[in-house]
């Protein structure tokens, strides 16, 4: 009884934040939505009563939000075929196939930043471009938050009197950014494309981190490699990965489970919505 004691004492004592990754409307299996991730419906409603359920237990929330404009790289509209039409959702966008004039932005005064781009993102190794659906587009009801989500975080915010911190990503149109730390290829013009310190630092400061939200195949994976890689390594155990409240994009299954087994190597945790109060 008493080393139950002492242990609940120090947990009392360990603060505790909860990074939600792109709760928004477009990725969630619902109708409407033009980028649904199989499962994140359910994703989100299980965190939402997570929040409800420990909510004394979290001390800061911080949401992010995938932001685009609709002539967005990742979108459509940018490019062109050589027909003279968009290509359709899911088509890769590779450096030669664009030097080749396979595909080439529809502002031709692009080809230059768009090829440097490209470029760069390949040497990465970490993600080739997509082109996506329209999604997550500012202003659209696709950008905003699951209904359970933004009623479980208002009533977070009501109940302690403190504020949940929103942070948008994706809004320079010219790179691609799964991560809420920093942009794929970082725009030196552009310092919201680079390294959110600020973000980072509160991250970085809790002693518990939960990561959840859609999904789990790009921009969960960015944000937390990037975290990680931020961290001291014997810090990794800080970090907690909520399973059931995150799933991977259709088709990135593969690349979502490669990404939990590398997180677990590394000493990140592995809990869900149901069991974490236990494990932690």
């Amino acid at each position: 009884m008493w080393a139950k004691m002492r242990r609940a004492f120090r947990s009392a004592l360990l603060s505790t934040h909860l990074l939600i990754i792109d709760p928004q409307i477009d990725f969630m299996d619902l109708p409407g939505a033009s980028l649904p991730v199989r499962g994140a419906d359910a994703d989100m409603r299980r965190l939402a009563a997570f929040i409800r359920v420990n909510g004394r237990a979290i001390d800061g929330i911080t949401l992010t939000f995938d932001s685009h404009e609709l002539l967005d790289i990742g979108h459509p509209g940018f490019w062109r075929t050589p027909e003279g039409a968009p290509p359709p959702p899911f088509t890769q966008a590779s450096h030669a196939d664009v030097a080749a004039g396979r595909l080439v932005p529809a502002d031709p005064s692009h080809l230059p930043r768009v090829l440097a781009y490209l470029l760069k993102l390949e040497a990465q190794g970490r993600y080739r471009h997509m082109i996506w659906p329209v999604h997550c587009q500012i202003g659209t009801q696709g950008h905003n938050l699951h209904p359970e989500i933004l009623d479980a975080c208002n009533a977070w915010e009501a109940g302690t009197g403190r504020p949940v911190v929103r942070v948008l990503k994706g809004l320079n149109r010219f790179t691609e950014h799964y991560s809420a730390v920093r942009a794929e290829v970082v725009d030196p013009q552009d310092p919201h494309t680079d390294t959110n310190q600020a973000l980072l630092d509160v991250l970085l400061k809790a002693d518990r981190l939960l990561v959840a939200g859609e999904a789990l195949s790009h921009c969960v994976k960015a944000t937390v490699e990037d975290v990680i890689a931020a961290m001291d390594p014997r810090d990794a155990g800080k970090v907690s990965l909520l399973t059931d409240a995150m799933s991977a994009v259709p088709g990135f299954e593969a690349q979502a489970e490669a990404f939990v087994h590398a997180m677990s190597a590394a000493g990140v945790r592995l809990a869900t919505t149901v069991t974490w109060h236990r494990a932690a």
